[in-house]
Formats: C-alpha cells, sequence, structure tokens
C-alpha cells in the first residue's frame, strides 16, 4: 500500500495528528482552485458549449462516493444517443487521445486499457457510447459529430469547468459526509464550500440497509444547500462466480479484497460469509493473477472486470442495485 492509501485514510480521521504539511500545501491547492473558480463565476473565463444536453455527475470529495452506477442509472434512462465521457483514470491508453470504449453495441478496450470504470459502464449501459478522453469538450464534440449523440454525461465532472453543462449533479457519501473537511491533500475535499452554489442537484449515497440516516441527511444538506435533494440506495444484490455465474453459498469463508476509495463499505455488504481476511489495494489498482491469494475470493464489480481473464474458478464478485428516481432526479423543480 502506497503512500496515497495513507494519506486518505488520514482524510476520514478528524483526529489525525501531526498533518501541518499537508495543511501547508491544502492552503496552496485552495488558492489555485479557489482562482479558477473566481475566473469562470466571473466570466473571465468561459466554459465550451456543445450542441447536446450536458448533465455533469460528480462530487466534492475524491473518489469512492458510488457514482459510477449512478452514471449508468441516467444514461439508461434516456437510452439511445446517449454518450458517457470518461477521463479514463487508470486505464492503459493515452487520454490526450479520444478514445472509443464502447459504440453502444461493441466493446473496443478491456479493463486494462480503458480503465475499470469506463469499462463496468461499457458491459453494464447497453446502447450508451462510452468515450475517455481529459479533454471533456473534445470528447463530447466527437460523441455528437460521429454518433449523433443528444445527450452527454460528464462522469466525474463537477470540477471540469471547461465544458458548460446544463445541470449539475453532485453526490456526497450518507457515511464518509466531507470527511475531515479539509482541502487536498489534507483531506478530502476538492474544492472549498463555496462550490455548494453551483450545484443542481444534490444526492446523498446511502449504502446501508437501513437508509433512515442518509434521508435524514438529504434533507438537512438539501436545506443548508438550498437545493432539490435525493437518496440514492445502493444495496447488496448476490455474489456471484466470475467465470460460471453460479451464486456463492452463504457462510462460505472467503477472503475478501478490493480497490477502490471505500473499502470498509464493501466488506460490511458481506456480512453473510465468513471473511477470514481483507486485503486493501490502492484505487484503481492494476492486479496480476499471482498476487491474488489461494482460496474463495470476493471482490467488487469494478475490480472484477480486471479479472475475468485469470485462470481461476474461485473468483466472486459483488453484484450491487443502485435504487434512484432518475425522473424526479433530472426532472425541473
Amino acid at each position: 500500500m502506497n503512500l496515497k492509501t495513507e494519506i486518505t485514510k488520514l482524510h476520514y480521521d478528524k483526529n489525525a495528528k501531526g498533518i501541518f504539511l499537508l495543511d501547508f500545501a491544502a492552503l496552496f491547492y485552495g488558492f489555485a482552485s479557489n482562482l479558477k473558480n473566481k475566473l469562470y463565476d466571473k466570466g473571465v473565463l468561459k466554459p465550451k458549449k456543445v450542441d447536446a444536453f450536458v448533465i455533469s455527475v460528480g462530487n466534492i470529495t475524491t473518489g469512492g462516493v458510488g457514482k459510477t452506477p449512478v452514471v449508468s442509472e441516467i444514461a439508461k434512462h434516456f437510452g439511445e444517443k446517449t454518450a458517457i465521457v470518461s477521463r479514463g483514470y487508470g486505464g492503459k491508453l493515452d487520454n490526450k487521445n479520444i478514445n472509443v470504449i464502447s459504440d453502444g453495441k461493441k466493446i473496443y478496450y478491456d479493463a486494462q486499457m480503458s480503465g475499470d470504470e469506463p469499462f463496468w459502464l461499457a458491459q453494464n449501459t447497453k446502447g450508451a457510447i462510452i468515450i475517455t478522453c481529459k479533454n471533456r469538450f473534445k470528447g463530447a464534440k466527437y460523441a455528437i459529430e460521429k454518433f449523433g449523440a443528444k445527450t452527454i454525461i460528464l462522469d466525474d465532472g463537477f470540477q471540469h469547468r471547461k465544458l458548460h453543462r446544463d445541470l449539475d449533479i453532485v453526490l456526497m457519501d450518507s457515511k464518509m459526509c466531507f470527511g475531515n473537511e479539509k482541502l487536498l491533500p489534507a483531506g478530502p475535499l476538492r474544492e472549498g464550500m463555496e462550490a455548494f452554489s453551483r450545484i443542481d442537484r444534490l444526492v446523498v449515497v446511502s449504502k446501508d440497509i437501513d437508509h433512515s440516516r442518509a434521508e435524514k441527511l438529504a434533507k438537512i444538506m438539501g436545506k443548508k444547500m438550498n437545493v432539490p435533494s435525493f437518496v440514492c440506495r445502493t444495496e447488496p444484490d448476490c455474489v456471484y462466480n466470475l467465470k460460471t455465474e453460479e451464486q456463492l453459498t452463504e457462510k462460505t469463508e472467503v477472503t475478501a479484497l478490493c480497490a477502490i476509495g471505500q473499502p470498509k463499505q464493501f466488506y460490511a455488504f458481506l456480512n453473510n460469509y465468513k471473511i477470514k481476511k481483507t486485503i486493501d489495494f490502492d484505487d484503481h489498482h492494476i492486479y496480476t493473477e499471482d498476487e491474488i491469494p489461494q482460496g474463495v475470493i470476493v471482490t467488487t464489480e469494478k475490480d472484477a472486470v480486471k479479472m475475468k481473464n485469470f485462470n481461476r474458478d474461485d473468483i466472486y464478485a459483488l453484484k450491487l442495485k443502485t435504487i434512484i428516481d432518475v425522473e424526479e432526479l433530472i426532472s425541473e423543480q
């Protein structure tokens, strides 16, 4: 586990000590972030527009909130002529280029090349065009010109202000919230609280069986920010074998491993199994077969896409259900 992962743990520990160097670095990060936003807010910098309805799905904190399934649900709602544009973080493809991961019918790259999240979207959002490109304007423009896209969804696009969007949807985790409420690198915040003014819809993501905390938080934060707020319910569906799709019997002894932003929430979903060991890899980790221990393995679907070609028949993935009323989410309030 590298330094980045250890620092991420500090982001959600309000009692962490000895991070004054990170606090000092956060001053410079905050200055740069605030300056950029002021230039856009005052019209000195202007976002570029494309001939399509653009929705950004993002968050104020660093990863692990649960954007990708929500992006997929929104894309499914709009159906054909919908393109998802992602930065393609973690993939081997050069994201300075426009990379078509899927044209809605065929998937052209595997998870290692495209990145785990774009590949998962391609697999789970049939009919949607999936493009990765660091320059979201170029990616969106290509989707419109090449595929006739009418709706563009920016995956993790809240901080990418170069492209005009018609709707800004921001997600927050019901348990982790804003962590220690400090800016990067001292905390998980990508922007200061002034970013709240740009939010059009707030979605509180609940990864519990009991969603009462998320429902209460959505009401409080929606009122505080003066924006419509919603709850997205994420619940375990089943644990299935990557090769056979056979479901894993409850109470089986397993090793649980993942490379996601908030691993504890994943492990909590496996309470019907006997977890003998948990292994955390760095977010977006590219696995090799020899680093996967022997025995029954359970991982996330995001991680599983990078293990499908392994010569193993004992790797399982946890399938989650994402429950959100997209019609209400995108409707005019």
